[in-house]
């Protein structure tokens, strides 16, 4: 059985003010100190690819626009909306008097497994994802409503951020009954 590839042009995605009018899911993606623009640029791929309403870079995050960020976000950093804030603190706080649930996805003594979350429809959420190497601030987690990890099985203790967003934004949007 042949098994044609769809060409671009038949998958049917919106434009992109087709895209901008579309209803987003109530996400927002904050990055604290996401330091490669690689990884920033996926971010807004997948952003894009699961509708999260914004991202929020905060700290050493670099901003659109950057050819790194481009090369990775293949143009969704057009799409998908965003902010900066030199502090994550400040847009926690932000977020938090929009009507945010807080979520840092850490490891922490009492984190939930992402499997076992659960979300509830009429919230909105802000998922925190952390520096490459340090993960997410201390001081952010304590501003957290609650902290989630991805189960690994490995020998490594952290997935790249890019997949880690991924994943959880995927779980996110079947949990939410987006997919």
């Amino acid at each position: 059985m042949v098994n044609r590839k769809l060409l671009n042009s038949e998958l049917g995605r919106p434009g992109l003010e087709e895209f901008k009018k579309i209803e987003k899911v109530p996400l927002v993606i904050v990055l604290d100190n996401v330091r490669s623009q690689h990884n920033i640029g996926s971010v807004f791929r997948s952003s894009d690819a699961f509708i999260a309403e914004k991202i929020v870079l905060c700290g050493i995050s670099a901003t659109p626009p950057t050819a790194e960020i481009h090369k990775s976000a293949l143009g969704a950093e057009f799409s998908v909306a965003w902010e900066y804030f030199e502090n994550t603190e400040d847009a926690i706080s932000s977020l938090k008097a929009q009507g945010y649930k807080i979520i840092s996805i850490e490891q922490t003594e009492n984190s939930v497994l992402l499997s076992d979350f659960k979300t509830a429809p009429e919230e909105k959420y802000a998922l925190v994802f952390g520096n490459e190497v340090h993960g997410v601030q201390q001081s952010v987690v304590d501003l957290s409503d609650a902290s989630i990890e991805i189960p690994q099985f490995g020998t490594k203790h952290s997935l790249n951020v890019s997949v880690c967003i991924g994943v959880v934004l995927w779980e996110f949007l079947k949990k939410m009954g987006k997919v």
